[in-house]
Parts: structure tokens; C-alpha cells; sequence
């Protein structure tokens, strides 16, 4: 067994930074850049976060900014040269981390 670092990111659909769309931005960022071993994206159909607005995917709404979950794990040293950068992207208290045992190759 190996001890890896899981991360997990809280965000909208549509939420930006800097002009771009913030899921593709963290995507672009560690696939491109940082080489991870892999991304997935979790798509809400419903949540609310600390203001308590209910977003939901109902067919009364036409604007909806679902709940976004992005999730990866590598190698903890990998993971300590990434945080930086995600927490630059990132709203505060929205990245979780924690270590986890791995049967990886």
C-alpha cells in the first residue's frame, strides 16, 4: 500500500476566475501543468452553501449554477506543490485534503 493526498474542490457551475470559466481553469491547471494522475468532476443536482441559497436543477429556473465537486489524488509531494496554485483559484474553505492508503502501481 501507498499513502496518497485525495483532494477535494467545492464550486459552481459558472463560477469564474479571472475571466475564465473556473472548473476548466482547474482542470487546464492539472492536467497541463501539474500532470496529475487523473480529475473527476461531480455534478450536483442540488446543494446550498454557507449564504443557505438553494440551488437546485428544476425546470422553474433557467439560470442554474449547480453544485461542482472536483476530486483527485497523487502523491503527497505532488499535492504539496499544487496547493499553492488551487488555493489561488479557489474560494477560502472550499478544498478539502487528507491522506489515504492507495494499492496503486
Amino acid at each position: 500500500m501507498k499513502t496518497v493526498s485525495i483532494v477535494r474542490i467545492y464550486i459552481r457551475e459558472g463560477d469564474r476566475h479571472a475571466g475564465h470559466n473556473l472548473m476548466q481553469e482547474i482542470f487546464r491547471t492539472l492536467h497541463d501543468e501539474h500532470k496529475v494522475r487523473g480529475v473527476t468532476a461531480f455534478r450536483g443536482i442540488a446543494g446550498f452553501g454557507s449564504h443557505g441559497t438553494i440551488l437546485a436543477d428544476d425546470i422553474l429556473r433557467l439560470s442554474v449554477h449547480l453544485p461542482l465537486v472536483l476530486e483527485f489524488y497523487d502523491d503527497p509531494e505532488k499535492v504539496d506543490a499544487i496547493l499553492p496554485v488551487l488555493l489561488d483559484l479557489v474560494p477560502p474553505g472550499h478544498l478539502l485534503r487528507w491522506e489515504a492508503d492507495c494499492n496503486c502501481i
